[in-house]
């Protein structure tokens, strides 16, 4: 499996139509960390931050919906 590139991902680079609701984000990411005994591999971290930044334009997305 390749490794995604990180330093390129930002959470304006998550396309606005694929991107999942922020609380199933939420629950992917703490069943990483709990799957993971607290420790990530460095495979779990690329999924972590991948995790991350679509959460975030997740968050982003529902605020402007809510405004």
């Amino acid at each position: 499996m390749l490794t995604p590139r990180l330093g390129a991902m930002s959470p304006d680079s998550v396309a606005p139509g694929s991107v999942r609701s922020a609380a199933e984000l939420n629950e992917q990411i703490r069943s990483l960390w709990l799957r993971s005994g607290g420790s990530l591999s460095d495979q779990e971290r690329a999924e972590y931050a991948l995790l991350v930044v679509e959460w975030a334009a997740a968050i982003r997305g529902e605020v402007v919906e809510a405004a």
